[in-house]
Formats: C-alpha cells, sequence, structure tokens
C-alpha cells in the first residue's frame, strides 16, 4: 500500500464528472490497484475513489500544467467501463510504501458460535430450572443448536441467529418434526431465539408453536445494556 500526502486536484471522468480544487490531501493506492481520495474529515469515507479493477499510470505534465505548478499527474482508469481519475499533484508532502501482508479478514463479536455458547452457560433465560443436554444435537438434516430439558424434563430444541428470519423458522420446524419422532424427546417444544427477530418470522413461529427469545448479547456477557431479552 502506497500512501501519499500531496497538494493535488483531482478530475473524475466517465458516467459522471467531479472536480476536486487545488488542496492538501491523503491519496491511498492499493495492492489490488485502487485509489482513494481522503481529506482530513468524513470518517471513512474518501472524497473520490476508483475501485478494482483498475490500473494506474504517470503522465508527464503539459506545459500549461507545468507552468502552474503541476510537478506529477496519475490516471488511474477503470477496466471494464473506461472511467478515469485524473490526479494533478503540486507537491508531494509524504510518500511511504507498506506491505500489510495477508489480512484475515473481519472477525464479528456476538457471531452465533458466541451466542451458542453463551447460551448453553445460561440455558436459565430458556427455561427458568432449564438443564443443557448438548450443544450441536444431532438430526438426520443436521444439528439443532441446542438440546435443553426444562425443570420438569421436557425436552426443548434451540435454534439459535444473529437476526432471525422466516428461513431460522422454517429450519427449526424441520428439526422439531424430526425431533418430534423420537419417543425419548415427544412431545418436544421449541425455541427460536436471536439478537434480532424480524415481525414475519415472529408470527409465523407462534403459529407454529414455537416459542421466540430475543438476546441481549451485552447482557450476556456480563455488560448490563437495559434490553429486554424475553418476549
Amino acid at each position: 500500500m502506497r500512501l501519499v500526502i500531496a497538494r493535488c486536484s483531482v478530475d473524475y471522468t466517465g458516467r459522471l464528472n467531479a472536480h476536486l480544487p487545488l488542496a492538501t490531501r491523503l491519496l491511498v493506492h492499493k495492492g489490488d490497484g485502487s485509489l482513494l481520495v481522503h481529506s482530513d474529515g468524513g470518517s471513512y469515507k474518501p472524497l473520490n475513489w476508483m475501485s478494482p479493477p483498475c490500473s494506474l499510470s504517470t503522465e508527464v505534465p503539459g506545459d500549461e500544467e507545468s507552468s502552474a505548478g503541476v510537478v506529477e499527474v496519475w490516471r488511474v482508469t477503470h477496466k471494464k467501463t473506461g472511467d478515469a481519475l485524473r490526479v494533478q499533484i503540486y507537491e508531494i508532502l509524504h510518500d511511504t510504501n507498506h506491505d500489510l501482508g495477508i489480512d484475515p479478514g473481519l472477525q464479528k463479536d456476538g457471531v452465533e458460535a458466541d451466542l451458542q455458547r453463551l447460551l448453553a452457560e445460561q440455558v436459565e433465560l430458556i427455561s427458568e430450572g432449564a438443564t443443557l443436554v448438548r450443544r450441536e444435537y444431532p438430526t438426520a438434516i443436521g444439528p439443532v443448536d441446542l438440546m435443553v430439558r426444562d425443570a420438569a424434563g421436557a425436552a426443548i430444541a434451540v435454534e439459535i441467529k444473529r437476526r432471525g428470519d422466516i428461513d431460522g423458522v422454517e429450519q427449526l420446524t424441520r428439526y422439531l418434526e424430526l425431533l418430534g419422532r423420537d419417543p425419548h424427546l415427544s412431545p418436544i417444544q421449541g425455541v427460536f431465539a436471536a439478537q434480532e427477530i424480524k415481525p414475519q418470522a415472529r408470527v409465523l413461529a407462534e403459529d407454529r408453536g414455537i416459542r421466540c427469545l430475543v438476546l441481549d448479547y451485552e447482557a450476556m456477557k456480563g455488560i448490563e445494556s437495559g434490553v429486554p431479552r424475553l418476549f
């Protein structure tokens, strides 16, 4: 990645035309070929940019540009659309290259695996006096996230999502149909647990006798947020 702080002006031509007048800006040229033009503001959003696939080439300033003080010209051209970002550089204040290596990607806090682990440790949120039978309880079509028994010994199958939609309810319905054939589990109850449950999914779940449980992830981690957890 190349980071350049320069006094520059920028022109974008193609499907739209845009102009950034002369000012000091940060130019970020990434390994994928993309170029981002940043100011000292606006948070993460660049003032203008060119996304890959694209290529950067340098041009010799014309006589008029040179007389105006331009020392270098960058042209970034999109390989498919032909759109171009032309940067007229008047002065380079800082220029460095950095090898960032391979990025492992974003690891989100609060993914389904985290929710499953926390709920397995706090099964009382599912039913008072409940006990955990097993995480990833196997069925012929895949494992249900949690198998729990309530204080009276009744089996409860729990499906956990970050955002609960109709597909998740359908998935739990299929699990319940299979698990209900086991005399050791029947009659089995279903709980659909998520940080957020869409209204349509709630209606479908309740119509099928499945209870909905809204999970307050921060509170489950021990950070009280004040958001109701069970509906």
